[in-house]
């Protein structure tokens, strides 16, 4: 993991799921997710919409790289994850939305986090979105 990812989920946990500087009031989660391969868990901090009802909307940008998340690859293969957020930690089934799910949804993200848009116009990838809602 690297130095910010580990700062951010310290700040995370050390502040109810709270982070401060370029973060500061965005809504995130950290995700406990298993590697493919290595099948090691490991723990990304990632910015999120809480949806009405009760799921939780997350992008895969990577910035707006060519290549999907490394997280987003462990989601699709393992796709019961840990989430942690505030002073909450659940079980949930993560599930990427369809083409038509997406199309409706994706405004609503970029009028709440405009770099979501400014991620898409960079890559010639389609950026997905899942939903993660909440399993016992």
């Amino acid at each position: 993991m690297n130095d910010l990812n580990t700062r951010v989920i310290e700040e995370f946990r050390a502040n109810a799921g709270r982070v401060g500087g370029s973060l500061s009031g965005t809504p995130m989660l950290l995700l406990h997710h298993i590697g493919v391969r290595s099948g090691i868990e490991r723990v990304t901090p990632l910015a999120c919409s809480p949806r009405p009802d009760g799921g939780i909307a997350i992008i895969a940008s990577n910035g707006g790289s060519p290549t999907h998340p490394t997280w987003y690859h462990n989601l699709k293969a393992h796709p019961r994850v840990t989430v942690e957020t505030g002073t909450e930690t659940f079980f949930a089934e993560a599930a990427e939305l369809d083409d038509a799910a997406r199309a409706d949804l994706w405004p609503e993200l970029v009028a709440e986090a405009p770099t979501a848009g400014t991620y898409q116009a960079k890559t010639a990838r389609r950026i997905p979105v899942l939903i993660l809602n909440r399993v016992p």
